[in-house]
């Protein structure tokens, strides 16, 4: 009974922190916690809703439906091989969010965020022939790597969110090893990856 309520709460953690909705959390920071929260309703619902809208509602209606054709499940599809094409999907869509927010003339900030998310899955599916690199420890580093940025850039105390980034990356990464979806080199790599990536793309954009 004890390891069916870990193995669990492992899902629901996988779940909450899947890597197609940390952007929208970044996101929600910024626009309700920064300066930014003195725009405008309607803007922060536009920012909001285009990233919603390509950061997950088209990448999972797209990689279902490609899991949908192929009849696998969601544990089938998560197998090395068969992860490039969902990565196409996530990549080209991450690719329109950036083109539209250029377009739009957003602060180069935000933009930052999308890139940075942008690399890490360019990156990751560099790998993936090699290495089933770990998204969401990727996505999890890129948390890590967006705050130290964003605290040299804003100059805000940089201990209290990092701390709270580590230990989000570190339950992260502890629920893919219990769920045994990847091994330490696969979220090592992950972490790095994400880090190196965000930290780059947000302080050169």
């Amino acid at each position: 009974m004890r390891n069916r309520s870990i193995i669990l709460a492992a899902r629901v953690i996988s779940l909450v922190f899947s890597p197609f909705y940390l952007p929208v959390a970044a996101f929600l920071y910024l626009l309700f916690f920064s300066y930014l929260k003195y725009t405008s309703w309607s803007y922060r619902a536009l920012v909001l809703g285009l990233v919603y809208v390509f950061t997950v509602l088209v990448p999972l209606v797209l990689i279902y439906f490609y899991r949908k054709v192929n009849g696998w499940t969601r544990r089938e599809l998560s197998r090395r091989e068969r992860r490039i094409v969902p990565y196409v999907l996530s990549i080209t869509s991450y690719a329109v969010l950036f083109y539209l927010m250029e377009n739009l003339r957003m602060p180069r900030f935000m933009l930052g965020i999308v890139a940075g998310a942008l690399v890490i899955q360019v990156v990751c599916a560099l790998v993936n022939p090699w290495v089933k690199v770990s998204t969401h420890a990727a996505a999890a580093g890129g948390v890590i790597g967006t705050i130290i940025a964003f605290s040299l850039i804003f100059g805000f105390s940089l201990i209290l969110p990092l701390c709270l980034g580590i230990l989000l990356a570190g339950v992260v990464c502890t629920a893919r090893l219990i769920l045994r979806q990847h091994s330490l080199i696969d979220l090592a790599l992950g972490l790095f990856i994400g880090v190196v990536c965000a930290f780059c793309l947000i302080l050169k954009i």
